[in-house]
């Protein structure tokens, strides 16, 4: 009992000497936040303290607000960078877009988000929806060749792999610019009757009931189901016709067999009657 009794000053002793200390540094550290401060970008002096930039207490350096505004402008617009470091040497530190808000404003913040999105999907196939009014990213998440696509916000039907308005009835690489409003309006008559393209000569042909094997004005034949030209009466893109096509050619095969067999036993019969 002797030695707690003794014991129990000692340790409040203690606990106020560190109070007393650690109260002794809180006072000898300024408060930057309420003082005047240089710039060291633009070498002008602050005398109003809400215009230092606080980092997300990251990092503290004497920057004022207008010239951390154009620094972020500079490397989203020149550098597109999306991870922007402090400006200060040998700071490692990255500005943090949250906290820069309210400081930068909306319309740099989105632009700030945007590049953060770009570099995030950097490696994956990406296309901007090509409506001026629109203008949204979108990414081929399904993989594959895409052609045909619509924008999942303006709800319009574009082409993914020229980024261009769809171009019904016609390829990527026949230029928008070069239809005319009749051209637009034939185009999306060919999609919609699906219409197929000579392979040679590019007219559009119409099957109406037949074969799909096409002989094209221009003296080649193509199949109307892929478009691809063959040299045959059957394409191989159609399962029916290639089956068609073994099930003829294992018939032949067989007709050989059976009269070359049918000749081995009438030879045999014949050769057997000379010798008997």
């Amino acid at each position: 009992m002797g030695n707690a009794l003794q014991t129990l000053p000692d340790s409040s002793n203690e606990t106020q000497q560190s109070q007393d200390q650690q109260e002794d540094q809180n006072q000898e550290i300024p408060d930057d936040d309420n003082q005047a401060f240089t710039c060291e970008i633009c070498i002008e002096p602050m005398i109003l303290p809400d215009r230092k930039f606080k980092n997300k207490n990251k990092c503290s350096h004497p920057f004022c607000t207008d010239c951390i505004i154009k620094y972020i402008q500079v490397k989203l617009r020149d550098d597109n960078v999306g991870n922007i470091k402090c400006p200060a040497m040998n700071c490692n530190q990255f500005l943090d877009p949250i906290s820069c808000r309210s400081v930068i404003g909306l319309s740099l913040f989105v632009k700030w988000c945007d590049v953060l999105c770009e570099s995030v999907i950097l490696g994956v196939d990406r296309s901007y929806c090509p409506y001026t009014n629109c203008n949204a990213l979108i990414v081929n998440e399904c993989g594959g060749n895409l052609k045909k696509s619509k924008c999942p916000s303006c709800k319009n039907w574009f082409c993914f792999q020229c980024k261009r308005v769809w171009h019904a009835g016609f390829g990527c690489e026949e230029s928008g610019e070069l239809r005319d409003r009749n051209d637009v309006a034939f185009g999306r008559l060919v999609e919609q009757k699906k219409w197929v393209r000579c392979p040679r000569c590019r007219h559009f042909v119409e099957l109406t009931e037949g074969c799909r094997i096409i002989k094209c004005r221009c003296s080649i034949n193509f199949c109307y189901k892929c478009g691809k030209q063959v040299h045959q009466h059957w394409c191989r893109c159609d399962t029916t016709s290639m089956c068609c096509v073994w099930c003829f050619r294992i018939f032949i095969v067989l007709i050989f067999l059976i009269f070359g067999l049918l000749f081995l036993i009438w030879d045999a019969d014949k050769r057997t009657n000379r010798n008997g």
